[in-house]
């Protein structure tokens, strides 16, 4: 890995800790801000680094959402960086653990992910002699704290990164408008503080959020969700179905019984995924309710002969994916159901033009103009109202469109 240049606040991240730093009183150190803004890599580079400097034969944690995550964000990345700089890694997957040497000193850091509350169980019983999160604001606060309590060497330092969130999140309470109290150095990250991002890129990336997501991944703002989810869904952004063969099909469910049901049909032309039809059932307005195997029945109507690579329903939905299942026509997976990170990637994909919707799917069309983010919670949270069609729309960004196994499914038997 080649680096040009460093901006004056990644120069600060590489080096705060060195004895010549006014800032080497410091415990830890939080990166915050947008993203593609280059703190991660400066933040790992920097732990290392300095926990080669500081160390020998001590262990340390690095902490993402998944053990897979932190992988893919941040190990990878450091390795061929590490290798560059002629230190040693060793890794050992089976313990998630890399050990590290250069010259004499080695050290040992170990990879933990905090998915949830059960998490902080995790990390219990290790001593730790520092610890780097990876997207703290994606973690349980137990977890965290779990974590700097394993840090009781001499000596140990934190250090956290993460894009910002809801202003009431907990780490945005506790450590970043507490960081002087917390002997904590705050660095505030904006795009234009990676010197390797090209204006063409700013650009792109500019172009790609809206509204909250905007000021945070773009602004770097820890800012309330507010107004229309999608704000950017003007009448403009429909289009008619294209003309010609589609190469592939798919659909997605959002099942209901006294709630609405609604289904998509999508199908992939020229490596944009377009919504071409759709299924949508009230049973309050329709003044009676149906069962499975009638919404099963609808499922079939909606593909019309057409070959589905999968299917994906509200993971809620057992006995109607057991239907699915048995009837042995789709192969069907439930859906992947985080709301905020969906929602994040529908917006993405819409504004990007990977996922289209056809002037025939009237009813995600209504709701896209009445899908409004609630104002009267403390964190990030759509108002449980219109949200039939965007549900299963943003299934379908999560589980098929963004899916690493979505070519594995799509597989001719």
């Amino acid at each position: 890995m080649k680096f040009s240049s460093f901006s004056k606040k990644q120069l600060k991240a590489l080096s705060w800790w060195c004895p010549s730093s006014p800032d080497k009183h410091c415990d830890a150190v939080i990166c915050d801000g947008a993203v593609r803004s280059g703190k991660t890599l400066c933040m790992s580079v920097s732990y290392i680094f300095w926990a080669m400097s500081s160390f020998r034969d001590k262990d340390f944690a690095i902490c993402g959402k998944t053990v897979r995550g932190v992988r893919r964000n941040v190990i990878t990345p450091l390795l061929s960086t590490l290798n560059e700089l002629g230190f040693g890694v060793k890794e050992k997957l089976s313990a998630n653990m890399l050990e590290i040497s250069l010259g004499a000193v080695q050290n040992r850091f170990y990879l933990f992910g905090g998915r949830d509350e059960s998490s902080a169980a995790l990390i219990q019983g290790i001593t730790l002699a520092g610890v780097l999160f990876d997207e703290v604001a994606l973690m349980p606060r137990s977890f965290v704290e779990q974590a700097l309590a394993r840090c009781s060497v001499n000596g140990s330092r934190f250090w956290f990164n993460c894009n910002p969130e809801h202003p009431e999140h907990w780490f945005y309470r506790e450590w970043i408008l507490k960081c002087k109290e917390k002997n904590a150095l705050y660095i505030h990250f904006l795009m234009e503080d990676n010197p390797s991002l090209s204006p063409e890129m700013l650009r792109r990336y500019k172009s790609l959020y809206s509204g909250a997501f905007y000021q945070r991944f773009v602004e770097g703002k820890w800012a309330a969700a507010h107004g229309a989810v999608y704000p950017f869904m003007t009448e403009d952004m429909f289009r008619d179905v294209p003309r010609g063969g589609f190469e592939s099909f798919a659909v997605s469910c959002d099942y209901g019984t006294v709630n609405p049901a609604s289904f998509g049909l999508w199908g992939l032309c020229d490596g944009v995924w377009y919504r071409i039809d759709e299924y949508y059932f009230s049973s309050r307005d329709k003044g009676y309710q149906r069962t499975d195997e009638e919404h099963y029945s609808a499922l079939e109507a909606l593909c019309d002969g057409k070959r589905i690579s999968t299917v994906t329903v509200d993971p809620s939905a057992a006995s109607f994916i057991e239907v699915i299942r048995r009837h042995g026509r789709f192969n069907v997976v439930p859906a992947k159901n985080n709301v905020l990170d969906g929602i994040r990637r529908t917006a993405a994909a819409l504004k990007d033009g990977k996922i289209v919707i056809c002037n025939s799917c009237r009813d995600s069309m209504r709701e896209f103009g009445l899908y409004r983010w609630s104002e009267n919670s403390v964190s990030d949270a759509p108002i449980k109202e219109n949200d039939h069609a965007m549900d299963d729309i943003r299934y379908f960004v999560a589980t098929i469109l963004d899916s690493d196994d979505f070519f594995a499914l799509a597989a001719e038997r």
